[in-house]
């Protein structure tokens, strides 16, 4: 957990102080800060202990604790935590300041950040925090003149973002094509992150590797806020920000929520705090060379003219929002001392944004910008109050974009089931451009092959051929011009891709000989008017697929060298992507599907391709090295996934055997990588997983291949009694090597006993067990005990160090003396105490196997220690160690 967030321990003074200060409130307040608190409260009571909280509102008599329990097992966690806050509302002013502090209570043993940030905005603000709250629902009063140019603005950002168009392939046409934004926007959530200068992945990879990791630590140490919040207290400041900073990969939905941040100001449900707020693209800005605020906010909004000089009276009513940073040709130094002081000054529209930021210029006015994580790692962000990424579909809202896409219970309930089962595309979900992507796909997958889920995509580059395949399909009229067309603007994509380009001038295409035809228009969209206009792709993914495909279109031995050479230096990862399609499309089949509309590719190509990638494994990558960058690794193991080439594979791996990604975060998306890499690889010796967090997702995805492996590592992976399921397969597979096994620091309890007791029966190859620090104590043990004393069992090695086993269980252990292939045995850091030695000092006594048995840390006695010693005489080969 992050510093900040560790919480301090909190005194019953302070406690005290906190109640007094909402009593002091009236019902109505009460009822504001209920509003604006809500969503912050559901999320706590449904992200922390439950039973915690309600023992302690239990304890202060409001609520029913049996009820609630009751209650929270029928409906789940998100229907119970919206349940019982909203009762807790009808109770009244007391129940409601009970609620409050039994929540400031708990934050000593739960300091999770979205509770901390709650009650310190409370108790910083205080009476200024209903002033906030009132002011952002009803604004600042302004004389006539000054509303009626307000209204006139509004209206003019009302034109500008209350439609949101979803773009179409020809032919795939959809019910909502396009409708009002308030209709499609999905609420997407932003977490307060680290500063960006630490992440030097590719952006889509990378956030896409460790998505699902944030989506659980968001349950640990990650602030969840809605975009409504984004200028609240910041609990890590300690202050209100007044200039904001968002982060998001490619697709995610930074334009569409600033798009929606706007359009909910105009129709009065957001910050009304602001009586101005001006929106501007960066992409738009650059052509400007020097300008002055005025000239700038003019430009874009000619009606304030007469008007301005009066708006900028008051900054603290004004909000700019500047979207793309990473768009933009300037360079954004906020280290800078070369700072603007007055709206009239002519400037470069770097200094400008510069100065709004840094509070040089209109002092107390407000700044929120987005950028690609790209970008960001290059620039200072100290300046910056607030930093925090949008992170995208949570696993629900993955679930309802399908819903409402296909519009088709069963349709949906199939394409998100295939999705969900394939963890490659599964994990990209979290972009709401991917989701549209996978949709558009499926869905036609479903007419032409009559629901045939083999021929369905399953790397990122089949999903890639899939798309441009159903564009091609249902676009030209002339095929013959689509291969000329698409490699003048893969060579462009190209140029993009290497220089980071995102948008294109006129010139770009003259260069490239790009003609902006209707087939460009499925994969570019213009932007601007008149010599200003700049064309992008729909996505930078598309742009890196059309950079790659254009080698098999066009071979050159120079190029294809010097373009995987040039992106394998990239220390910002933003050649991943490209590569990987590079090596998805030298795969016969995978390029097969495009082939009837652009004919032949060149198989150069693929040798090419193949032998880069086999040349670079062998020179770069080393698994079975445990201080080897694993993100180098994983990278190229993803490119060999999606080439397909089990024969290349083996030929990388070589005489490699052992895999080893201790203590190194595996997402979903590497686990399915990884579980291909191991079924090319002929014998296994060591897979060692440990602290890598795969959780029961990534074991899903792995377990089918991790029989294979002698010696396999899961230790501290927050495993579960229901993963228990998957250990079975993997021990009772009838090929199963695996002979040494470590279960350690999970959260399993004594109800996996009896599913891992019936693996044990079963498998053969087992020597080395270890569960040490799971919570084993219980009435299920005797079933995972009983196999383990059978002289059938052939474990020789067997740890259960901190299982929680007190003097209770003690008596079952003694049957350990029947399995004659147990050499060594560890029961240290357990509860027997003294009434426990007497049934070890039996077990000890009846062994005729055992070599060594660890007993330290057990509570026994003076006593109890020097009887237990005493048997090593009566065992001089065995080690008692205590």
């Amino acid at each position: 957990m992050d510093e900040e967030f560790r919480g301090r321990v909190v005194t019953n003074e302070e406690l005290e102080l906190f109640c007094m200060q909402l009593a002091e409130y009236e019902m109505h307040h009460h009822c504001s800060l209920y509003k604006y608190f809500f969503n912050d409260l559901v999320y706590i009571v449904e992200t922390l202990d439950s039973t915690r909280i309600l023992s302690e509102l239990n304890y202060r008599n409001i609520v029913d604790m049996e009820y609630y329990v009751s209650l929270k097992k029928q409906c789940g966690d998100s229907v119970f935590s919206v349940m019982l806050i909203q009762d807790i509302y009808d109770l009244g002013k007391e129940a409601v300041i009970g609620l409050w502090g039994s929540l400031f209570a708990i934050q000593n043993d739960y300091p999770h950040p979205n509770l901390l940030g709650v009650l310190d905005e409370i108790s910083r603000l205080g009476p200024l925090l209903l002033d906030q709250i009132n002011l952002d629902e009803n604004g600042v009063a302004l004389p006539k003149d000054l509303k009626d140019i307000q209204d006139v603005h509004r209206q003019n950002l009302l034109g500008k973002t209350q439609q949101l168009v979803e773009h179409q392939a020809p032919g795939l046409s959809h019910p909502q094509q396009s409708f009002q934004i308030s209709d499609r926007y999905l609420d997407l959530i932003v977490v307060s992150t680290k500063q960006f200068r630490t992440r030097n992945q590719h952006e889509v990879i990378d956030t896409g590797g460790v998505h699902e990791h944030y989506l659980q630590a968001t349950q640990i140490k990650l602030e969840r806020i809605s975009p409504n919040k984004l200028f609240r207290w910041c609990h890590r400041s300690s202050c209100l920000p007044h200039s904001v900073l968002v982060g998001g990969v490619p697709g995610v939905g930074k334009t569409t929520l600033m798009q929606k941040f706007v359009f909910d100001w105009v129709r009065g449900e957001l910050y009304q705090r602001f009586s101005f707020v001006f929106f501007f693209k960066f992409r738009m800005l650059n052509d400007i060379k020097e300008l002055s605020l005025v000239d700038l906010i003019l430009k874009e909004y000619p009606h304030l003219q007469t008007k301005l000089e009066t708006i900028f009276s008051d900054p603290a009513n004004l909000l700019f929002i500047f979207d793309g940073l990473d768009e933009s040709v300037q360079q954004m130094d906020f280290r800078s001392e070369r700072l603007c002081t007055s709206p009239q000054i002519q400037e470069s529209l770097s200094v400008l944004v510069v100065s709004l930021v840094k509070q040089s210029l209109l002092k107390g006015c407000y700044v929120l910008i987005t950028s690609r994580p790209t970008k960001l790692a290059l620039i200072e962000t100290q300046n910056f109050q607030r930093v925090s990424e949008i992170m995208g579909f949570f696993p629900k809202e993955r679930k309802l974009y399908f819903d409402k896409y296909f519009l088709d219970e069963k349709k949906s309930e199939m394409a998100f089931n295939y999705v969900r089962e394939n963890g490659i595309l599964y994990t990209f979900c979290y972009i709401p451009s991917y989701c549209w992507i996978l949709c558009t796909v499926l869905s036609t997958c479903f007419k032409l092959q009559e629901m045939c889920f083999e021929l369905l995509p399953k790397t990122v580059t089949q999903l890639f051929v899939t798309f441009f395949a159903n564009i091609l399909t249902n676009h030209s009229r002339d095929t013959s011009q689509v291969p000329a067309q698409l490699t003048s603007l893969g060579w462009m994509a190209g140029y993009g891709v290497m220089e980071h380009v995102l948008g294109f001038e006129s010139r770009n295409l003259e260069t490239f000989g790009v003609n902006y035809s209707s087939l460009l228009s499925n994969f570019m969209v213009e932007s601007g008017q008149g010599p200003n206009v700049t064309v992008s792709f729909f996505h930078l993914t598309i742009q890196e697929f059309l950079a790659a495909l254009v080698h098999y279109l066009d071979y050159s031995h120079e190029k294809l060298q010097e373009s995987l050479d040039k992106a394998r230096r990239f220390e910002d990862g933003r050649g991943e992507m490209f590569l990987r399609f590079l090596c998805g499309l030298s795969d016969s089949n995978t390029r097969a599907v495009l082939q009837k509309h652009l004919g032949d590719f060149s198989p150069k190509t693929s040798v090419g391709v193949i032998n880069w990638l086999s040349n670079t494994f062998s020179m770069n990558v080393r698994p079975d090295r445990e201080s080897d960058d694993k993100r180098k690794i994983l990278n190229m193991f993803a490119s060999l996934f999606e080439s397909r080439n089990r024969a290349l594979v083996a030929h990388c791996l070589g005489a490699n055997k052992k895999f080893q990604f201790p203590e190194f975060h595996l997402a979903p998306l590497d686990c399915t990588v990884l579980a291909f890499i191991l079924e090319c690889c002929r014998d296994p010796e060591l897979v060692d997983l440990d602290s890598c967090f795969i959780q029961t997702e990534g074991l899903e995805r792995l377990y089918t291949i991790l029989h294979n492996v002698m010696e396999l590592r899961l230790a501290n992976n927050d495993l579960k009694d229901t993963d228990m399921k998957f250990i079975y397969r993997i021990l009772t597979n009838p090929a199963c090597k695996i002979q040494n096994l470590s279960l350690k620091d999970n959260s399993f309890t004594e109800e996996c006993c009896p599913a891992l007791a019936a693996a044990l029966c079963e498998n053969q190859s087992l020597r080395t067990l270890d569960l040490s620090k799971n919570k084993l104590g219980g009435p299920e043990l005797e079933n995972l005990l009983n196999v383990l004393s059978n002289n059938a069992c052939k474990i020789g090695n067997l740890s259960l160090r901190a299982t929680k086993l007190t003097h209770e269980h003690a008596p079952l252990l003694v049957s350990l003396s029947g399995n004659t292939n147990l050499t060594h045995l560890n029961l240290s850091f357990n509860y027997f105490a003294d009434p426990g030695c007497e049934y070890i000092y039996e077990l000890i006594r009846k062994s005729t196997s055992l070599r060594e048995i660890r007993l330290g840390t057990n509570d026994f006695n003076e006593e109890s220690i020097g009887r237990l010693k005493s048997l090593q005489n009566y065992h001089p080969n065995l080690n008692i160690i205590l």
